[in-house]
């Protein structure tokens, strides 16, 4: 088993996010559990249903992000944190 990169599951911000006087460029997002998934279909995170995202990401990102905050990303940099939950759905490649 290789370690994983913490740099593969970071996202920069096109448009960073304000909370009071700091900025937030970065968001690092962890590997859902199944707990982190309860109430989401993992149908609706597949498709990268709006909905579904502003749901589980406060659940799974470092800073940890506010529903407000997912509400507020940029079309760009929300698809760009789809991309990595939607990776981890996927199985592992059979080598």
């Amino acid at each position: 088993m290789q370690p994983t990169d913490i740099t593969d599951n970071t996202v920069t911000l096109d448009v960073p996010l304000k909370r009071g006087d700091t900025e937030i460029t970065e968001i690092q997002v962890t590997k859902p559990t199944a707990g982190s998934l309860r109430g989401i279909g993992l149908a609706a995170l597949a498709n990268a249903d709006v909905d579904a995202l502003i749901t589980i990401l406060p659940r799974i990102t470092y800073p940890n992000l506010t529903k407000e905050e997912c509400s507020r990303l940029e079309l760009p940099d929300l698809i760009a944190l789809a991309g990595k939950v939607i990776g981890f759905l996927s199985p592992k490649p059979v080598v």
